[in-house]
């Protein structure tokens, strides 16, 4: 019997191996390797450079993934260990995107199904490791919470090993390609603050505070009374220990509240919403009229978010991998959206500026992280997790790279009959 089986598995090893030579007959320049769970291997292309190895893990994977690929169903697949990427997980995005640009008849496919029934078949199903929230409307208060809870309220020690010292989860700002992420999101945070034209004793307000990186930098290097504000309790337990361990607490505070629910008399000069614009699609004009209606005569506004380039017809986000395991009710923002309603609300746009490869360079030093740090990682928040964020960011990193994916900085103002507080060029701004 156990020989039986170890001829069994050795034919589905080789029914497999066929057919991914087949597939990949003509497929020019490939630059990886393929394993299977048996050891066999396919080795890349003569005389090209080894980028990465698709390890397929067992016996059912290949007809499970090609028989309907999603990007969905790839994603779980890679999280849950179907198949493994071992080397360079970025350049295995172009793998994906070859393959959507095939044109492929209707011969090929038919020939193409054949070979994929022949395939051993799988009902392993994956264990629920993440649901979006599921009660109520998007934009409602309880179920906006529990998203930015989902993802953000994870221990404060994964973050500390994955970002920088600031605990900054937004694109750096690299005066050079081979500057360090710590030095990158010092710039990035120097240069909010100029663009802002923050000066002391002004009030500051920073919308999806994150972990009071930039109120705490405003505060001590620029002098102004900060208030940030944040969804997420670990968020906030971790800023105003940070605040108050850098004496900051008598011109720095943080509170756990909805922006749309700072309905006091509380006015301020400048506000920031640095990357939380993309949690808040479903409730867009608020996240105009709030700033406007807080902000002093002359105040600036500047938005920092995530735009996307994609089509979604064949995709939507609520069907993604990253609404189900990254950021439920997450999505992005056309640029001209932002335009649109921030004139609409009667924001005057000053500047846009587009940091898409500071976010490319971001995302791959936070990989970096990731992989270097990764025993750690997985004893702080689990292997599941460690692997949902080692492929968002990576493929995020190849979009970005790609242009798929941009970072708008907009700089809005409230003007007051025509005047605002801007000089008459960006000199100040590049320091």
């Amino acid at each position: 019997m156990i020989t039986m089986a170890l001829c069994d598995e050795d034919k589905k090893a080789q029914q497999s191996l066929t057919f991914l030579k087949k597939i990949f007959a003509n497929y020019s320049s490939r630059d990886f390797a393929i394993r299977l769970w048996d050891g066999s291997t396919l080795p890349q292309e003569v005389g090209q450079t080894w980028r990465f190895t698709l390890v397929i893990n067992h016996p059912g994977t290949l007809r499970k993934l090609l028989w309907n690929p999603t990007e969905l169903g790839l994603g779980e697949a890679y999280v849950f260990k179907d198949f493994d990427i071992e080397g360079d997980l970025e350049a295995a995005y172009k793998l994906q995107d070859d393959f959507a640009a095939l044109h492929v008849t209707w011969r090929d496919k038919i020939h193409f199904a054949k070979w994929l029934l022949s395939l051993p078949a799988t009902n392993k199903a994956y264990k629920a490791h993440a649901a979006v929230p599921v009660h109520g409307e998007p934009a409602e208060r309880e179920r906006a919470r529990k998203a930015i809870s989902f993802h953000y309220d994870l221990p404060a020690a994964f973050w500390e090993k994955v970002l920088d010292d600031s605990l900054q989860y937004t694109c750096g700002y690299f005066h050079s390609w081979e500057e360090d992420i710590n030095d990158a999101q010092t710039h990035k945070l120097d240069y909010i603050c100029r663009k802002l034209m923050l000066r002391p004793g002004e009030t500051f307000l920073d919308i999806g505070c994150g972990w009071g990186g930039l109120i705490l930098h405003a505060a001590k290097h620029y002098g102004v009374h900060a208030l940030g504000i944040t969804l997420s309790q670990e968020q906030y337990e971790y800023a105003r220990a940070k605040i108050q361990k850098w004496g900051l607490t008598s011109q720095c505070r943080v509170e756990v509240v909805d922006f749309r629910d700072l309905t006091g008399s509380e006015r301020f000069d400048k506000i920031a919403s640095v990357g939380a614009i993309e949690h808040c699609y479903h409730y867009l004009d608020a996240y105009f009229q709030t700033p406007w209606r807080l902000l002093k005569p002359r105040g600036l506004f500047l938005s920092h978010g995530i735009s996307s380039t994609f089509q979604y017809e064949q995709n939507p986000p609520s069907k993604s991998f990253l609404n189900k395991y990254v950021f439920p009710d997450g999505e992005l923002v056309p640029l001209k959206t932002v335009i649109d309603l921030a004139e609409e609300t009667g924001f005057e746009v000053r500047d846009v500026e587009n940091l898409r490869e500071h976010y490319t360079q971001t995302l791959r030093l936070w990989v970096e992280n990731l992989e270097r740090q990764q025993e750690a990682i997985r004893k702080i928040a689990g292997e599941v997790t460690w692997r949902i964020f080692k492929l968002y960011m990576a493929g995020s990193a190849h979009n970005f790279c790609l242009g798929r994916l941009n970072l708008f900085q907009t700089l809005l103002a409230k003007a007051d009959r025509g005047r605002t507080p801007l000089p008459a060029t960006r000199e100040c701004w590049y320091v």
